[in-house]
């Protein structure tokens, strides 16, 4: 072994070594009473639930709430109350029984965190002491400077492109550059699509269909029409993430509030029904839906570092691809369905194999989070945007690099790209789209927000 390398080796195995140490042990010097809800509930969602909540229960053991926590793991109680030295749960996280939690990659309770889990247990690892309800959330005016684009969806035939620019929807002529209309709700004073900013776009397969996504709504759009179709309601949180199947008029919905479960819903555009929701789908905030080439399947990915597919005529969990270091903000599906992609806040693109539910690969090369991505046509080939102000393609099935589009100088956070590869759209915070020829990566048009329109004269 070389010196450099014994030096590398040294280090990890330092890190590793650290990594490994029992927690400090310190006392609180508290009078009041542990509060379960106020106190526990915290640190068991930041430090325990992405393993042992919704359906990823490792070892059997579900901390997503005192039930689970009080049932115990497969190898029996994890808590024995008025006894915090002998619960397993402490001797895990304060690192002196194996296995050490959380793992290696994650970061471990501090001090603070593993004291007050051990004086909850000695004054009887009592339960919550109420159920707290959450205040309603109260949206104010969106401020004007506020226009960051993180959606963008170009129609079926390529010849419009539809930009969530802030609250605003924006339908823009492709091989102009020319603004055609803004969809505006007419329930809302402001003229805006929404409230709250536009987090996801999807156009139906026929182009009648166009779906947007924001704070605790959907909006259906009769795309040609310009109007509201359906306001599908009653999601927890912003929705992040829309697809449509490639038949049946089928929308899937994702999204959900951080560090909660997340929300996956299937609706029938046709109707505005609800006709499926996936609960446990996943333990956080989901990002990114996608269904495959017959509808069979969807994908979803979230914030808990897992990408998931599901039956969708049943809505029976079928595969877990786990493999990320940090959340998945993004999935879709290789054309044949045989593979899938996942874009990554740990700043990779990871490939995998439905059937074995293996990772192909792993594709390295933004400098940040990969926000989104989205599969050329029937190409193997897929686009990519990134916090490291870059667009790129990339081709799966070897990971080399394909095209890279250059920076745009900002965050990026929505791109969409035409079947044929000919066309790229991206957005980012800086408010403006961009469409590139797919072909060479050239930047063909800007897509600034429209002026905005005169107000009416009074005689």
């Amino acid at each position: 072994m070389g010196r450099a390398a014994f030096l590398g080796w040294l280090l990890a195995a330092g890190v590793a070594s650290a990594a490994d140490q029992p927690i400090q042990v310190i006392t609180l010097d508290r009078k009041e009473p542990v509060v379960y809800e106020k106190d526990i509930e915290p640190i068991l969602r930041a430090k325990c639930t992405v393993c042992h909540s919704g359906k990823e229960l490792k070892g059997k053991f579900d901390a997503g709430s005192y039930a689970g926590v009080m049932k115990g793991s497969g190898k029996g109680p994890v808590v024995i109350p008025g006894k915090s030295a002998e619960s397993p749960l402490i001797q895990y996280v304060g690192k002196t029984r194996k296995p050490f939690m959380p793992p290696k990659d994650e970061e471990p309770l501090t001090p603070k965190e593993l004291a007050l889990l051990k004086l909850w247990i000695d004054q009887g690892a009592k339960p919550p002491s109420a159920v707290t309800e959450k205040p309603p959330v109260k949206l104010s005016t969106l401020p004007k400077n506020i226009h960051p684009v993180h959606a963008v969806a170009l129609t079926p035939n390529s010849s419009e492109v539809i930009v969530g620019r802030g609250h605003q929807l924006h339908v823009f002529e492709v091989n102009s550059g020319k603004h055609l209309r803004t969809l505006v709700d007419p329930e809302l004073k402001e003229q805006a699509a929404h409230r709250s900013l536009v987090e996801s776009l999807a156009v139906s397969p026929d182009g009648k269909w166009l779906a947007s996504g924001s704070f605790q709504e959907v909006l259906v759009w009769d795309l040609p029409a310009g109007t509201i179709k359906h306001r599908l309601t009653g999601f927890a949180h912003n929705v992040m993430a829309l697809a449509f199947a490639p038949k049946n008029n089928l929308l899937a919905c994702g999204g959900g509030a951080p560090t909660e479960d997340g929300e996956l819903k299937i609706y029938d555009v046709t109707s505005g029904a609800l006709v499926r929701q996936i609960m446990n789908a996943h333990s956080d905030t989901i990002y990114g839906v996608s269904f495959n080439a017959d509808g069979k399947w969807l994908a979803s990915c979230g914030a808990d570092k897992f990408v998931k597919v599901h039956e969708v005529a049943t809505g029976q969990h079928v595969r877990s691809l786990e493999g990320h270091t940090h959340h998945v903000l993004d999935v879709a599906w290789r054309s044949d369905g045989k593979l899938l992609a996942s874009a990554g806040a740990d700043n990779t693109i990871k490939v995998w194999d439905f059937e074995t539910g293996e990772q192909r690969r792993t594709i390295n090369g933004h400098g940040k989070q990969v926000t989104r991505l989205v599969f050329v046509g029937q190409s193997p080939q897929i686009v990519t945007t990134s916090g490291d102000h870059t667009l790129r393609m990339w081709n799966v099935d070897n990971g080399s690099t394909v095209r890279q589009f250059g920076s745009v100088g900002d965050f990026l956070y929505a791109v969409s790209a035409s079947p044929d590869g000919k066309l790229v759209v991206a957005g980012g915070h800086d408010g403006i789209a961009r469409i590139y020829d797919g072909t060479n990566g050239k930047l063909l048009r800007e897509l600034k927000p429209p002026e905005p329109a005169a107000p009416p004269t009074t005689k």
